[in-house]
């Protein structure tokens, strides 16, 4: 027994030499990679967009309550609750935590128990005898190399990763919501326009027929104002059917069958708000796919100092105790007791270069996730900017688009009492109302473009923006003065 620690003291010397010639590759890094710089600000936020005080019309965190619509916070709550793509993604995260759970226990004491029962000879002309043995094992591995704390390492950035990629779901999934609740919206609205333009062709085609009677038209114009109305109908079919469709696609997203889900046409009362940008960096911050590229990108890097640390040798500690007996009446007697202690280094040396291939994939694997997450943020500075563009964009066009309906309302309104009263042929009467109809329906386009493009802007800033909940904007240059 006296000769244990010098043998403990010449294997642990020998460890560390093993492990001061092993020398381990460098872990690749980010430091050299060339990012995309990120900017100041947004450029189509410049002198544009500003902070003022809060109000009450947008919240922070449950950012669909800023459209004031009691009937989406519904359906955006039961969307949280029931949507399978979140639950999906939940349950990827319960099996990432499980994952790190399961890779640091390799950290822990290995403890087992252990019995078996044998008979037989060690030579032939030897008796048979019975051999009886039960107790307990264990095995400790020093991590003087540093391999199994990489990947716990690497297990706990999937993990954060797998909980980025539940926050990513969870707002895309918002946001479908919204965006389909928005568009079931404008068909309504768009139909009830339609619906309008019908009863108005209608009455034309009525008052065309009775002046037909009276010899003051001719037939063909009676046929014109009845294909008005019949290419009408068909619109209304159309729209009709189109809504259908959505209905059927927001069922899905909210986790209901569509045969059994079903939204009540009413009146489009969401109010918009105006989200403040925040700085390119705040994004970054807040955008959980930009966080998922990020910890999917540390744990490449982890995995890559795994590999390069299949170089080093792994030592293990070990003993063992119990009982042994060729009796089973004498298997726990005290003078049956038998015990040993150990320990194990081992290292590789010859593997025909299966650690290089393995240390080249996990090289690979990190190059490729640093060019997701380099796309990652080129995206998100993308997806901000397109959106505060379309914004502004939009903002312009509904003001000369509510121009063009407020003409084109008048030029209706002139046209159907100068054809009443005789004054001009019906071509004239239909041109305006087309007119009307287009204009409108031009009109509910950019207004259902600015509700996406806010959606879109909302998800692109990460679904939240800071500071004081109810934080509304101002635009600069609105030549009304007023805050929007």
């Amino acid at each position: 027994m006296k000769k244990s620690p010098l043998l403990l003291n010449t294997v642990c010397a020998a460890a560390v030499v093993l492990l001061t010639a092993c020398a381990s590759r460098p872990e690749p890094t980010i430091a050299d990679a060339q990012l995309p710089a990120v900017p100041q600000s947004f450029s189509q936020a410049e002198g544009k967009w500003t902070e003022t005080a809060p109000a009450a019309s947008a919240q922070r965190g449950a950012w669909w309550e800023a459209f004031e619509d009691t009937d989406l916070n519904r359906l955006v709550e039961t969307a949280n609750r029931r949507n399978t793509e979140v639950a999906v993604s939940v349950a990827r995260l319960d099996a990432a935590r499980a994952v790190i759970q399961a890779t640091d226990a390799q950290r822990s004491l290995q403890v087992g128990a252990s019995a078996s029962a044998g008979r037989g000879n060690a030579q032939a002309t030897a008796p048979a005898a019975t051999s009886l043995t039960a107790g307990l094992s264990w095995s400790y591995e020093l991590d003087l190399s540093g391999r199994l704390s990489r990947s716990v390492d690497a297990a706990a950035f999937d993990t954060w990763a797998a909980e980025a990629a539940l926050q990513s779901t969870r707002l895309g999934v918002q946001a479908r919501v919204v965006q389909t609740y928005f568009a079931l919206k404008a068909l309504d609205e768009e139909a009830a326009i339609v619906a309008q333009t019908l009863n108005a062709y209608r009455d034309t085609l009525r008052l065309t027929e009775r002046r037909h009677l009276a010899g003051d038209v001719a037939s063909l114009d009676v046929a014109r104002v009845r294909s008005e109305v019949a290419s009408t109908e068909a619109e209304s079919h159309a729209l009709q059917r189109q809504r259908y469709q959505l209905q059927t696609a927001l069922a899905v997203l909210v986790g209901e069958t569509a045969s059994k889900f079903g939204l009540v046409s009413s009146p489009w009362v969401s109010q918009l708000p105006l989200i403040p940008a925040g700085l390119p960096s705040e994004v970054l911050a807040r955008r959980p796919d930009v966080s998922a590229a990020q910890q999917r990108l540390a744990a490449a890097q982890a995995r890559a100092g795994v590999a390069n640390r299949a170089w080093f040798p792994s030592v293990v500690l070990t003993g063992n105790g119990g009982y042994a007996s060729s009796d089973l009446n004498n298997l726990f007697q005290w003078s049956a007791r038998s015990w040993g202690i150990g320990m194990l280094l081992s290292t590789p040396l010859l593997d025909g270069g299966r650690r290089e291939a393995e240390r080249r994939v996990a090289a690979a694997r990190f190059d490729e996730s640093l060019a997701i997450y380099r796309e990652q943020l080129l995206q998100a500075f993308k997806d901000v900017e397109d959106q505060l563009n379309a914004l502004n964009l939009l903002r312009e066009q509904a003001r000369a688009q509510a121009e063009a309906v407020t003409s084109a309302e008048e030029a209706t309104r002139l046209s159907t009492s100068r054809y009443n009263n005789g004054l001009v042929s019906h071509l004239e009467l239909l041109d305006a109302q087309r007119s009307e109809l287009r204009n409108r329906r031009q009109a509910l386009q950019v207004r259902t473009a600015t509700f996406t493009a806010t959606v879109s802007l909302i998800r692109a800033i990460g679904g939240s923006w800071d500071g004081a909940p109810g934080t509304r904007v101002v635009v600069r240059d609105d030549p009304s003065g007023h805050a929007r």
